[in-house]
């Protein structure tokens, strides 16, 4: 039994247990937020924590690469049932030589997850009475014969269903199929023993249509036990097409509830979005109160349920965007080239040492069901490349004296009312309740009613 998460996009359940999971991929392949007025693009804090895939434990995890046609793609596979159970069938443009396929390591995409996760960061407020002026600035705004005595080829034929390939690849035994009727196809992949969802034929239609390969994988026990792993390690594959698109809608059959997957797009000029749902930015860079940092989890889980929430759970969300050279703040050192050209990274040929240069990095995160995201991803790369990151920021209050300086005695004075900003800050942004950001803060009363006196707001 696998204990670590694996690649899917969609949980089977039969006799209210977790059977399977199959994963269906193709690639052929502001919103909130108070202005600062201080200088914090040039980061002078610390980093405190990251918003990982570890805190969306179904959350499927994809690696594309691409540049032109050219199109690399890995799937951190994301199962936990028994291995003999495992399936994946992945709609391919063309039929894969055996060069095209590789089994990749799992701690480079964990090394990317975590380079481009969201983050916490802190800040120490300076000595107002040595930065005066900064204090106006601080306001924050294997496959079975069928029965009956008819051979596998004889049945093969009789379902349109035509074996072009087979390979073993690491722990994997995969095929490559061609098909010319959806329902003959998911009649082979039964016989074979591949557990696919109840009527994932009408979901196969559209790829057979188009003439699409099918790319399925089983994993082969004895390699798998050899490797010594608790988990699989991801799948890898190139090809060439115009298309860059993620299909997605096979792997919403059966599923139980939404779906969350995280798309890391590794490009070499521009940010990718989606082209046929909307893009949108997290809010980011804003203020939040000082508790936060040891719920950075629960908030960001929370907020970014908010945000779906918001865009009435049909919107894409950009985490992440940065030339990979160079990160402020890291969550994690940047790549190295070795471990992009090992994700794909083919235009780094030659770069041996240091730090990869014109290698862009885009995260996407949405949470989604067949109705809220009825067609496939299309995505464009843009000639946007304005770094963007999620990053949310605590501040410490400066611990000196009020009589110190002038400055002291205003920064003290206003002090409250900044907390008081961060608190409405994070009900906005989580839909937590406001009254209890503000027992948590140990905000006093007269301040969380705008500086009244308890006795003023009676008989008003």
């Amino acid at each position: 039994m696998i204990q670590k998460r694996i690649f899917s996009w969609t949980n089977i359940v039969s006799g209210g247990l977790l059977v399977q999971k199959i994963a269906i991929f193709l690639l052929v392949t502001v919103f909130f937020g108070f202005s600062f007025q201080q200088e914090i693009l040039a980061f002078c804090g610390f980093y405190v924590a990251r918003a990982d895939a570890k805190l969306f434990n179904k959350a499927s995890r994809v690696v594309l690469v691409r540049n032109g046609k050219r199109t690399v793609i890995g799937m951190m596979n994301d199962y936990q049932g028994k291995l003999k159970d495992f399936a994946m069938v992945i709609p391919v443009p063309v039929v894969l030589k055996r060069q095209q396929i590789n089994v990749g390591d799992a701690k480079v995409f964990d090394h990317l997850d975590a380079y481009t996760a969201p983050r916490l960061v802190e800040y120490h407020d300076s000595n107002p009475c040595e930065i005066p002026e900064a204090m106006d600035d601080m306001t924050m705004d294997k496959g079975i014969r069928p029965s009956g005595g008819v051979s596998e080829k004889e049945s093969e034929k009789k379902l349109g269903v035509k074996v072009e390939a087979s390979y073993s690849v690491g722990e994997y035994n995969i095929k490559i199929l061609s098909a010319k009727y959806s329902n003959g196809l998911e009649t082979w992949l039964r016989r074979n023993k591949y557990k696919i969802p109840k009527g994932a034929n009408k979901a196969l239609q559209p790829y057979i249509r188009q003439k699409m390969k099918f790319f399925v994988a089983k994993v082969n026990l004895k390699k798998q036990l050899k490797t010594g792993l608790n988990y699989l390690r991801p799948l890898q594959f190139a090809f060439e097409s115009e298309k860059f698109m993620l299909p997605i809608r096979l792997g919403m059959l059966n599923a139980n509830g939404e779906q969350e997957l995280l798309v890391y797009v590794l490009t070499k000029n521009g940010r990718v979005e989606t082209s046929n749902y909307r893009t949108v930015k997290l809010p980011s860079n804003v203020e939040i109160p000082e508790y936060t940092k040891e719920e950075f989890g629960s908030f960001y889980k929370s907020m970014f349920d908010r945000q779906v929430a918001k865009q009435e759970h049909k919107a894409v969300f950009t985490e992440y965007f940065w030339d990979m050279s160079w990160c402020d703040p890291c969550a994690a050192n940047p790549l190295s080239a070795k471990e992009l050209r090992s994700l794909g990274v083919f235009w780094l040929d030659g770069q041996n040492t240091g730090q990869a240069q014109k290698v862009m990095a885009t995260r996407l995160h949405l949470k989604y069901t067949n109705k809220t995201f009825p067609e496939d991803l299309m995505f464009q790369e843009t000639n946007d490349r304005q770094n963007f990151q999620g990053r949310y920021i605590i501040r410490h209050p400066w611990n000196g004296s009020p009589q110190k300086c002038s400055a002291a005695k205003s920064y003290f004075e206003n002090l409250e009312k900044w907390r008081l900003t961060r608190a409405n800050t994070l009900a906005d942004l989580t839909g937590w309740r406001l009254a209890d950001i503000h027992k948590k803060m140990r905000l006093e009363p007269n301040i969380r009613s705008n500086g009244k006196e308890w006795w003023q707001k009676i008989w008003n």
